[in-house]
């Protein structure tokens, strides 16, 4: 794969110091490196670095970004997650320019792994949808090796999202033109995060225990993992405005068309804020759809387990429906995910499922996990010393390739 000497713009990244070390790195390679902070966040984390500090709007972005393009003769530019306000214009207009762009995201296969994908990632990656494809090019690829194991503390991840947010209070003298991703205040979130956390330290060992308890009793249950109502794979990505909604859709088919002996678990997501009562939403539906008694509500206990005994699993589009898919249980997605398809979800209507639910081909699911192994996913991560290393030097080999891993596959 070619080498050739390329002139990377970096954009906004993960509330960490990550982008800073991956464009040392290039830059050690002999590549030439630009940035545009849009938040005194961004600021922080570059550091000291070279970096435009855009102050404008969204409007002027596009032109700003043109002229950027063509005055440093921009080849690549870097970006972490397609939806965000401030990387709209970017994609728009690198596509008029040719310039190549590299999307980051959280990876599609955890813990150890990012996604690295050009153009855009979830619903908008370029990633055939053909299932024969990935039998086909599956059956060329291994099982990564060397896969190289880290430990990632919430605590350091919680650093780096509060001097991010931290810096944030100046935005409104350095960035007066910056719009956040964020539907929710820093200061509002970060209450939240105290008051949860607080008391799952009180009943962690509780919902364990009820967890473990549910998956020996031989009870027949489905599981229904909750997302973030943050997300963009909800806000943007799905038809639902937010998990009440999802909830309540859910149950109503579970009411109607779930065997009378089956229970449905609906476990809560280990980074909920806590500022929707799922709890109450639960029990509401449960007496308006006369079904007392066969929902199980968890605010943890582990998904895995649950998920392996389990009779399905329902979810919009989670990445908990690759944990269903791997170990080999029905599953149904309420969007459009890029593990949506035939011979791995099932697909029928979710009042259909309840009954008729059958399980994903094994092996087409380890061909699929192989070419997204190959095509989109970096050993590291984002949030800790060691993460970020592995993803730094794992990227900018990616990055600088002529062709991405998926091209080389199509």
């Amino acid at each position: 794969m070619s080498r050739a000497k390329r002139n990377f713009l970096f954009l906004q990244g993960p509330s960490t110091p990550f982008f800073a070390k991956l464009a040392d790195r290039l830059k050690t390679d002999g590549h030439r490196v630009f940035r545009i902070n849009f938040s005194a966040g961004d600021a922080l984390h570059w550091g000291l670095r070279s970096a435009r500090n855009y102050r404008g709007g969204l409007a002027d972005l596009r032109n700003v970004l043109d002229e950027k393009y063509r005055k440093f003769d921009i080849t690549d530019q870097v970006l972490f997650g397609d939806m965000r306000p401030v990387h709209q214009p970017a994609l728009a207009q690198g596509k008029v320019c040719e310039v190549r762009t590299h999307v980051f995201e959280e990876g599609y296969f955890r813990p150890h792994w990012v996604t690295l994908e050009r153009d855009g990632v979830n619903s908008h990656s370029l990633l055939p949808r053909d299932p024969e494809w990935f039998r086909d090019v599956g059956t060329t690829l291994q099982a990564p090796g060397n896969v190289v194991p880290f430990q990632s503390s919430f605590q350091v991840r919680a650093m780096h999202d509060v001097l991010y947010h931290v810096a944030g209070a100046l935005n409104p003298v350095l960035f007066s033109g910056y719009q956040t991703h964020a539907p929710i205040t820093a200061p509002l979130e970060y209450a939240a995060y105290l008051k949860r956390f607080s008391m799952l330290k009180l009943i962690r060992e509780r919902e364990h225990r009820r967890a473990k308890d549910l998956v020996a009793s031989g009870v027949p249950y489905y599981v229904l993992p909750l997302q973030l109502n943050t997300d963009v794979q909800i806000r943007v990505h799905s038809r639902f405005a937010d998990m009440r909604e999802v909830i309540e859709h859910v149950l109503e088919s579970f009411a109607r068309s779930a065997p009378g002996a089956a229970k449905i678990v609906i476990k809560n997501h280990p980074l909920d804020m806590g500022l929707m009562n799922f709890n109450k939403i639960i029990r509401d539906c449960e007496r308006q759809l006369a079904i007392e008694g066969r929902v199980v509500y968890l605010e943890d206990g582990n998904l895995v387990a649950l998920v392996r005994r389990s009779q399905g699993v329902v979810t919009v589009n989670s990445t908990a429906g690759m944990v269903a898919l791997e170990e080999g249980r029905p599953t149904l997605t309420l969007s459009d995910p890029i593990y949506n398809l035939p011979g791995l979800t099932c697909q029928m209507s979710l009042d259909d499922f309840w009954r008729r639910a059958h399980n994903p081909d094994a092996e087409l699911f380890a061909r699929f996990r192989r070419v997204l192994m190959a095509a989109t996913q970096v050993n590291g991560g984002f949030y800790c010393r060691s993460g970020i290393g592995l993803a730094a030097e794992n990227s900018s080999r990616v990055l600088t390739a002529e062709r991405s891993p998926l091209e080389v596959l199509l």
